[in-house]
């Protein structure tokens, strides 16, 4: 399964430009029991955190869909492309974790701890996050129409590395993510994707967004102090009723200003 993990997101990487934003859904058998069923329990994993003794496990690759591991520690585990599709990880600890290439379509990692987690290649489309705690977490990956509602995401690291030349393809994708009134002061969103995402009543204090993609998204009411609008694209979106504009670096720098929406409807 590492195989397929790997060969799923250098195949995005290779497709080019019309690519950049990495499908990392692409040439993956979502229907395949690797992907929808589990071979471990909930049982087995609490037996495994009882002998680790404190520990981090060690759950690399491993099928994991569908589990109830809801409020367990799983501090600092490996679980790089392991599989949490549809999972239940409501107020798990997942700190420190390893979920690179890891799968989490539609799983529920409401009120979950993700601080400083390592998030690269990540595909979690429909996720629950909501009220979860991502800072400082690195999620160069794929949360399309995610919710991240009332999330804190301060500090959170998921620009692109435009250093690399293959790595600086892949950014974090928010594709119609739901951000609202949540909190980002000082996170790194730079050249990510958030076309069409709810960010309103967000904290967006000192946020990176140089370079990203913020056509269509929602920011009414969000707190833009500090913030970072180089070369952002901001067709179709909703700057309506803005805090902190004044302060905010580049204001003047932004892409398709003029197609922006500054008031309300009457």
């Amino acid at each position: 399964m590492r195989r397929l993990a790997l060969s799923v997101l250098l195949a995005a990487l290779a497709a080019g430009p019309a690519r950049a934003e990495q499908d990392l859904l692409l040439g993956a058998d979502m229907t395949s029991p690797a992907m929808t069923q589990a071979e471990m329990s909930r049982a087995d994993i609490v037996a495994m955190i009882a002998a680790a003794g404190g520990r981090p496990l060690d759950l690399h690759d491993k099928a994991l869909s569908g589990l109830d591991l809801s409020g367990l520690n799983l501090k600092g585990a490996n679980l790089r492309t392991a599989r949490l599709n549809r999972a239940n990880l409501r107020g798990t600890d997942l700190s420190g974790a390893n979920l690179q290439q890891a799968w989490f379509l539609k799983a529920d990692l409401s009120g979950a701890t993700l601080a400083d987690a390592t998030m690269f290649g990540i595909t979690a489309r429909d996720a629950n996050f909501r009220g979860a705690d991502l800072s400082r977490a690195m999620p160069i990956g794929d949360f399309k129409g995610a919710d991240m509602s009332g999330a804190t995401l301060v500090d959170l690291k998921g620009g692109a590395d435009i250093r690399n030349q293959s790595m600086g393809l892949m950014r974090a994708v928010f594709t119609s993510v739901n951000l609202s009134g949540a909190h980002l002061k000082g996170a790194n969103l730079g050249r990510s994707r958030l076309e069409y995402a709810n960010l309103k009543d967000a904290d967006l204090t000192d946020v990176v967004l140089m370079g990203s993609d913020l056509s269509g998204a929602n920011l009414t009411g969000a707190t833009v102090a500090g913030a970072d609008f180089k070369n952002v694209d901001v067709s179709g979106a909703r700057l309506i009723d803005l805090k902190g504009q004044a302060s905010a670096r580049d204001w003047a720098a932004r892409v398709n200003a003029d197609r922006a929406v500054t008031q309300a409807a009457p």
